[in-house]
């Protein structure tokens, strides 16, 4: 993403905007608000930041685990490492949160229309930026519970290579390498990720699937990042992952065709940009192309049997942006396209689709009065098959006391049609429908934050309301439903001493305006607690976090029926020593106490396990 100095003057020009945040370095750049750097005090919406210093304090070996920490995070996965998992934001669907890959969308290639978020490897992330509430008004499809930025680019120079090995089978492997030549920083890394894992799925029928069912990753990343002058700079990277997931089938298959028990993930991608800045004036222009292709075969008769199914994906996508500085703000205005195109073949049968889409965007930030700021956004979008439309947003905030500051806002967004949804797909019996419309929302929010002594907290209050949901009756898609979503969260971040402390606390309530019945597989009521210090140079961090009781489905019974999912305290403990001052050794005790629960009925989940590992920095 935008690298500091090429943006700075716009982030200078918001620094007079208030001098405190919510995140505990106020100077912190964040890029994913409004496609360019601004300080992340001056952003109206609830916003954090993770850098990789803090996924190492964690030892988190999955974006889930690092995910699971954030404020308005629920998530639900299928058994252990690798396997499929649905991340819920404020208690909207999985498919409502948009994720990017340094500013670029996530392909979303399933029928639920979800990015595979589970899929993309931990050995990726440099850093997060997280915010919440709707910004289809600067993105478009999808960004109606929030988005995930996940930016693989570090302006570190330094070289490292890391061991570690752990319960059940775990081990990883991993070398970062760059190097500056003159004007030019190239890098280079790899890394490899492997569990033997456990029995996801304990209560299955079929004796077949009483093996443990493992998880396998290889990643490679290569980036030049190149300064022309001192206003233009350009890179070119590209990186690539490949899965091996065992998963269960659940009970005895019909035939051998529906017997898939392994999946082949891979995903290629390729970015390339110049960036320039000068004055008051930025622009950037980026160009991406992904292509993943997904396998899913029976590990009793091969890659190459009849019922194999094959899921190939590319999208283009190209975005240019322009920010000015104005006054005490400033504003930005863009285009983006973007292309998907999607094969799916099952044995003799094959579908494709394709979408072109094209959008508009325009925003703006502009403080008033020497204590409101005021922010606006619109977009249109241009589907092919559903025509134009309109997403806008709008907040102001207001600094009433000195370091305290109340925030309002409201703002529309929606998703698009997936392209199976919208298309149909003839070799699983789903029919086209033309009529198919995006699913909508209208969000408030309002909240305040400040720091009072050594507390920096923020409260937020939300009430979404989502029309034309999407689901599947008989043999389609259809926009049959609506749902309202009413929360409460409070967090806080304060240091006592050496000792760090980070807490939130949540309630939400997610009901289908239909039935009037809570969504399955959100808890009602959240705690997250991090604690942590240094002690004698050994670093340490304790993670709590209560998960309150959530309902699903039991498709094991006919018909079938709601189960309640009782609620989990979980507790997570890791230790850091640098040995030296490049090398540090790094131990974990995850689930401490040994917990047995599910976060999707007839799930489980992994219970205690251990790691240990080691870096050499260089």
């Amino acid at each position: 993403m935008m690298i500091k100095k090429l943006s700075l003057l716009s982030a200078l020009s918001v620094t007079a905007f208030s001098g405190w945040a919510q995140d505990s370095k106020p100077d912190t750049l964040v890029v994913t608000a409004n496609r360019f750097q601004q300080p992340v005090n001056t952003v109206l919406a609830p916003t954090d930041v993770v850098t990789r210093e803090q996924i190492d304090k964690w030892q988190s070996k999955t974006v889930l685990d690092v995910l699971r920490r954030l404020p308005g995070v629920d998530i639900s996965q299928s058994g252990g490492m690798g396997q499929q998992a649905s991340v819920y934001i404020r208690g909207t669907d999985a498919r409502h949160a948009l994720i990017l890959m340094d500013g670029v969308p996530v392909p979303r290639p399933n029928l639920s229309n979800e990015s595979n978020l589970y899929q993309i490897p931990a050995a990726l992330i440099q850093r997060i930026e997280y915010i919440l509430g709707p910004r289809s008004a600067v993105y478009g499809s999808g960004a109606i519970g929030g988005v995930i930025n996940i930016i693989t680019e570090s302006q570190e120079e330094t070289s490292q290579i890391e061991a570690g090995v752990g319960s059940k089978g775990y081990q990883e492997y991993a070398g970062t390498l760059r190097q500056r030549f003159g004007d030019t920083v190239a890098t280079a890394s790899g890394a490899y990720q492997t569990t033997k894992a456990f029995n996801v799925q304990p209560g299955s029928t079929w004796d077949h699937d009483g093996d443990r069912d493992g998880f396998r990753n290889k990643t490679f990343f290569g980036s030049l990042q190149h300064t022309f002058s001192d206003s233009v700079n350009g890179f070119f990277r590209g990186y690539g992952y490949a899965n091996n997931i065992d998963y269960d089938v659940g009970s005895p298959p019909f035939s051998p065709a529906y017997s898939a028990d392994e999946n082949q993930y891979y995903n290629q991608s390729w970015d390339t940009g110049l960036r320039y800045s000068a004055d008051s004036y930025s622009s950037q222009l980026i160009a991406s192309f992904q292509k993943l292709k997904s396998y899913n075969y029976s590990s009793l008769y091969g890659r190459y049997h009849d019922g194999t199914t094959l899921d190939r994906m590319e999208q283009r996508y190209i975005q240019w942006g322009n920010n000015l500085i104005v006054g005490h703000g400033s504003g930005s205005a863009g285009v983006d396209w973007k292309q998907e195109k999607l094969s799916a073949t099952r044995q003799a049968d094959a579908d494709s689709y394709k979408r072109d889409t094209t959008g508009l965007y325009l925003t703006g930030q502009q403080q008033v009065l020497d204590s409101v700021t005021l922010e606006a956004s619109g977009r249109e979008d241009h589907d092919e098959q559903f025509g134009w439309h309109g997403t806008w947003q709008t907040a102001a905030g207001w600094e009433f006391v000195e370091g305290y500051r109340a925030t309002v806002s409201y703002g529309t967004g929606f998703l698009a049609p997936g392209l199976t949804q919208q298309f149909g797909s003839p070799q699983y019996g789903i029919a086209s429908n033309p009529n198919l419309q995006p699913e909508e929302s209208r969000q408030w929010e309002a909240g305040i934050e400040g720091v009072t002594g050594p507390l920096d907290w923020r409260v937020s209050t939300w009430r979404y309301k989502i029309d034309n949901l999407i689901s599947y009756d008989n043999d389609g898609y259809y926009n049959v439903k609506s749902a309202t979503i009413k929360g409460l969260e409070w967090t806080g971040n304060m240091a006592t001493g050496p000792v760090n402390h980070q807490l939130t606390l949540q309630y939400i309530d997610p009901r289908d305006d239909e039935t009037d019945e809570r969504l399955l597989r959100r808890a009602r009521k959240q705690v997250k607690y991090d604690i942590s210090g240094d002690v004698a140079n050994l670093g340490w961090d304790v993670t709590y976090q209560y998960i309150g009781e959530r309902y699903d489905t039991n498709f094991n019974t006919f018909p079938s029926e709601k189960v309640k999912l009782g609620g989990i305290s979980l507790w997570d403990l890791a230790v850091s020593y640098p040995v030296t001052s490049a090398l540090t050794v790094r131990g974990k005790i995850a689930n401490l106490f040994d917990k047995e629960y599910e976060t999707v009925y007839g799930y489980a989940t992994a219970g205690r396990e251990y790691t240990l590992s080691g870096s050499y920095t260089f």
